[in-house]
């Protein structure tokens, strides 16, 4: 895999969610696919540093480059159209390139190591790893307790990998199978596995087996307990103690109980617009709450105390959502009219609003180009595909702070980095 290396790098060498506030360690900044702007390093070795991979919607391509350096540059060639996550801690990127049966890997030249008070961070050039996954068709990436499960739909099983060992520049991945071959996931839950199940019941031509619920497996993919009922599953994230998963009746969680998983549904109130689900989630890391969908709208989801649903109505359909790690109260959703918004998870509401770029509508394939958005401390990062840019946004005011120019049409994004000593 060809990549183009850059110049030499400057710095080589209100209500009761409150009570589930926990602290947040530097680790916490690094985000996936997922901007507080890079300050040089002070006279102590503080360094700021985010760095930045797109790939286009087009061409089978990956650019890398430094937030607020954008020269600092990097180019790598895949099999496709890459969908981003910065995974291990940040210290890698995964690209899945589903339409093209290909997972390519990146070191993402960015370390952070927590020392308690403080963490170090060792700063490097971008490179590809030279192992890659081939397989039918991988999509769903989960990313949890140092295991990276890629889902291939078309396979029946998922590559688990070992997270550290991808973050040295080596790829080391086992299978865990499931019963039928699925759009769906694994995950880790304890010393055992969570995997969606699919229904076994015939289908017509190409088309997909329906999911029908979640279930607890050993490693080598036999059962180790009952099929958790849970339509139509689909979106997961982690949060604090619990896995959140989208269904038809509710949103299904997890936790690791005493004797391996422990399954219950939340089902959905009947005050939210009926007709509806959950099918994108997002977890928070420094308070145990979810963000998810429902419809055209946004719902937090408290795992623990009631009610579990806040739903929101949006001015216009959703485009694209994502937490802000750094200000754990606070998410952003872009939304089709190219409005940015600032939504309190605490308060359920939008708290400011700002427009962004042209609108995007959501009529159309679901892969069209359109925005997607990632954090890097204050300022959020956004592709804009149809103006061949990456903006830069601050988080407080929503007002643009710098563009980036990225050949081609800029689309899936993720970031990766923080703050740290460099000793």
């Amino acid at each position: 895999m060809p990549q183009v290396a850059n110049p030499a790098h400057p710095y080589l060498k209100e209500n009761k969610l409150q009570r589930h506030l926990a602290y947040t360690t530097a680790l916490a900044l690094i985000m996936s696919g997922g901007a507080l702007a890079q300050e040089h390093a002070d006279e102590n070795g503080d360094i700021t540093l985010y760095r930045v991979f797109v790939g286009d919607h087009a061409d089978p391509t990956v650019t890398a480059f430094d937030l607020t350096a954008p020269d600092n540059r990097w180019t790598f060639e895949t099999a496709g159209q890459n969908k981003l996550y910065g995974v291990a801690n940040g210290a890698a990127v995964a690209a899945i390139q589903s339409d093209d049966d290909a997972v390519n890997f990146f070191t993402s030249g960015i370390s952070l190591h927590a020392h308690g008070d403080h963490s170090d961070i060792e700063i490097t050039e971008p490179a590809a790893i030279e192992q890659t996954l081939t397989g039918p068709r991988p999509f769903h990436l989960i990313d949890h307790d140092g295991k990276v499960a890629i889902n291939f739909d078309q396979g029946g099983y998922a590559e688990i990998i070992d997270g550290h060992e991808l973050s040295h520049g080596e790829l080391t991945s086992t299978q865990l199978k499931q019963a039928l071959a699925h759009h769906g996931y694994v995950a880790p839950i304890g010393d055992l596995w969570v995997t969606s199940v699919a229904s076994d019941a015939p289908v017509e031509g190409d088309a997909a087996p329906g999911r029908i619920g979640l279930q607890a497996i050993n490693a080598d993919g036999t059962p180790a307990g009952e099929v958790a009922t849970c339509t139509a599953i689909h979106g997961e994230a982690f949060s604090g103690a619990y896995l959140a998963t989208g269904c038809d009746e509710g949103v299904l969680t997890v936790t690791d109980g005493a004797e391996g998983p422990e399954m219950e549904m939340l089902e959905y109130p009947a005050d939210l617009p009926a007709g509806q689900s959950t099918g994108t989630l997002l977890g928070s890391r420094s308070m145990q709450v979810f963000l998810g969908n429902y419809g055209d709208g946004l719902v937090v989801i408290d795992p623990v105390d009631e009610p579990h649903f806040r739903y929101v109505e949006l001015p216009f359909r959703r485009v694209d959502f994502v937490l802000d790690p750094a200000k754990a109260r606070f998410a952003y959703v872009l939304t089709e009219d190219g409005s940015l918004h600032q939504f309190d998870l605490l308060k359920a509401e939008i708290t400011n609003s700002a427009k962004v770029t042209e609108p995007y509508s959501m009529d159309g394939h679901w892969n069209d180009p359109r925005p997607r958005l990632a954090m890097a401390g204050d300022e959020i990062v956004m592709s804009d595909p149809n103006a061949g840019l990456v903006r830069r946004i601050a988080t407080d005011t929503l007002e643009e702070v710098g563009t980036i120019d990225v050949e081609g049409k800029p689309y899936n994004i993720a970031v990766v980095g923080g703050s740290g000593v460099d000793h």
